[in-house]
């Protein structure tokens, strides 16, 4: 994917159907989350199973749809039901990898100079 710097990236809640394609999906953008699905911004969709997504962004000639489905695990999302949570590059970065994306660990922590 390749997606500008600056995007604002939002994910969906709930579920949605996979089946929908770029008319479908710009039509949840339009008519419940209350956005221009050609503004640039991008938009997350997960499926009920929860082991599929589809992003969805303007990028500026046509929109553009990425789908990727986990072999392995789920999707973490959050669990309200409606509405749309910002997300940063990293954050998405995450989710498409399968991380929670949410409360991500470090692997270490620096130590003291004596």
């Amino acid at each position: 994917m390749n997606i500008p710097g600056g995007a604002r990236i939002w994910l969906v809640a709930g579920h949605t159907d996979m089946r929908k394609g770029f008319d479908g999906l710009a039509s949840l953008v339009q008519v419940q989350l209350k956005q221009n699905p050609f503004s640039g911004q991008v938009f997350i969709f997960r499926g009920r199973r929860g082991d599929r997504v589809k992003v969805l962004w303007w990028d500026g000639q046509g929109l553009s749809l990425y789908y990727k489905r986990l072999e392995q695990g789920r999707f973490i999302w959050p669990s309200a039901n409606a509405g749309k949570i910002h997300l940063t590059y990293a954050q998405l970065s995450m989710l498409l990898e399968g991380i929670d994306w949410r409360a991500p660990k470090r692997t270490s922590r620096p130590k003291i100079i004596a």
